[in-house]
């Protein structure tokens, strides 16, 4: 080892020591503050991220418009990002763990509509600028796109960082607890680390969960919280009683700690879920089911047509090398045709593009579900309802399911009217004979390319996830789900390619 290398190993060493003594000279188990802080670490990222997409358009506004107007500009920034905080936009990543940019849209616009007018009359009061109107509308649409890509930037560095890690304890290890373990394991991105189990009486754990261990008792928790550093306590149920568990939160009020609570009633609380309150006491609100009114359906079905048009355009490059690929693979015709189930259980023909040989036993897949459709049976890795068949699968085949791009067809499927863009999986007629009577309700909305299960799970959840997810889609649907999920698509399917990669 070189004089360098040696002098430089022995400065990382005297750090890392420092660094040690920090967290053992603070609070008991509490980490420095910034070491391992998500509230710390994410708001300063958004808020130089604000700063960098504002200053981004400001500069390019200025350039095709050969307007200048700095001084205006470098008055009003700190009320841009005043009006930011006003409407939470730096405070959120640290208590709701999926929280994404996505999420910010319609926050970032109102931020946009709001400066813009602070500009005008700040032009208008002092005098200091006169911006025409092509600039401001030019600087309108530019900052929205620029913040809205500098915050999903910040974001993605800020998920790379140990900072932005929360250490996690689950208070009970019964099913809802070790089920809300699982989910958390299969999405890295939410930026929870789980610690383990507190438990008086733990069911044997899942295979899937024999890396986590029951730390304790409840009674125990607060200890706990502090000698691992704990930012986030998920109450899953467990044996005490609700007294007990109540008293067990008060313990935690002052310990800087993140709590969340499963509802007793979770399997019927879905995206459209409000909380009020009658004198102090919080309810959670549950609309009736969403009914198709002929202006829902028109609206949907018009935003079906366009996209859908738009994008058959665009994508017919690909769909045709797609097709020369799947017919250069192995014989046969280049789409898959299968009767599926859409809006009402009416019969359609979905297309996708063929990613198995011809001569493939379908009936193998009939048994895969009814396996998989029981209470707790995990999926493979290849997806949810795709059975894992190497011997059947062809070699465009693989590339296609692992993208999704097999998928591309049902585009068509969505301008004929057989399905929408976003909606229920469409399924096939046996996979009924698996449902509940409930689940029957995801068929009261027309089915759809992508949908909820889709961007929040994809193959991380089991067949009855899936299926609750629909009917949760189908009774909270709206245009603005909609567009929030068919935004979410794109970064969830980059998401499972890195990770399947």
């Amino acid at each position: 080892m070189s004089t360098l290398e040696h002098t430089l190993a022995t400065a990382l060493e005297v750090k890392e020591g420092r660094v040690a003594e920090t967290i053992a000279s603070s609070a008991p188990g509490r980490a420095a503050p910034g070491l391992r802080r998500r509230a710390w670490l994410v708001p300063r990222a958004l808020l130089l991220a604000d700063v960098v997409g504002l200053s981004g358009a400001f500069l390019l506004a200025t350039l095709v418009s050969g307007r200048s107007g700095l001084v205006l500009f470098l008055v009003t920034l700190p009320g841009w990002l005043m009006i930011a905080k006003v409407h939470g936009l730096y405070d959120r990543d640290a208590s709701r763990a999926d929280h994404s940019t996505v999420d910010d849209l319609v926050g970032v616009f109102h931020v946009v509509t709001i400066g813009v007018w602070a500009i005008i009359v700040a032009a208008l009061l002092t005098g200091l600028g006169h911006p025409g109107l092509w600039k401001l509308t030019a600087f309108s649409a530019l900052a929205f796109a620029f913040i809205t890509t500098a915050r999903a930037c910040a974001r993605a560095g800020c998920r790379r960082t140990r900072s932005y890690a929360q250490k996690t304890i689950i208070v009970g290890a019964g099913d809802v607890g070790q089920l809300v373990a699982r989910k958390v394991s299969k999405h890295p991105e939410y930026g929870l680390e789980i610690v383990g189990f507190v438990d008086r009486d733990p069911k044997q754990r899942r295979s899937d969960l024999d890396n986590l261990t029951v730390l304790g008792q409840p009674a125990q928790l607060r200890e706990l919280v502090e000698r691992f550093a704990v930012e986030r306590v998920v109450v899953a149920f467990s044996n005490d009683s609700a007294e007990e568990t109540v008293e067990l939160l008060r313990d935690l009020s002052g310990a800087d700690v993140q709590v969340d609570l499963v509802p007793r009633l979770f399997e019927m609380v879905g995206p459209n879920v409000t909380v009020h309150s009658l004198e102090g006491l919080a309810l959670f609100g549950l609309p009736p089911a969403k009914r198709f009114t002929s202006s829902s359906r028109l609206l949907k079905r018009a935003l079906d047509v366009a996209v859908s048009a738009v994008a058959l355009f665009l994508a017919a490059p690909l769909m045709a090398f797609i097709a020369w690929r799947v017919k250069h693979d192995s014989p046969g015709p280049v789409f898959f045709r299968q009767v599926r189930l859409g809006l009402g259980m009416r019969e359609f023909t979905a297309l996708k593009f063929r990613t198995m040989k011809v001569d493939t036993d379908q009936d193998e897949h009939r048994k895969y579900i009814q396996e998989v459709a029981e209470a707790g049976v995990a999926t493979n890795a290849n997806g949810l309802f795709k059975l894992e068949r190497k011997d059947a699968i062809t070699s465009s085949g693989r590339w296609l399911r692992k993208t999704s791009l097999d998928e591309v067809p049902q585009l068509i499927n969505v301008l004929r009217g057989d399905m929408s863009l976003v909606g229920p999986r469409p399924c096939i007629p046996y996979e009924t004979e698996t449902f509940k009577p409930h689940h029957f309700a995801r068929f009261s909305v027309p089915a759809g390319i992508t949908g909820l299960w889709q961007v929040s799970a994809r193959a991380n959840s089991t067949f009855r996830e899936a299926l609750e997810m629909d009917v949760a889609y189908a009774h909270a649907w709206s245009l603005g789900l909609d567009f929030r999920l068919l935004l979410r698509t794109p970064i969830q399917l980059v998401r499972q390619r890195t990770s399947t990669a």
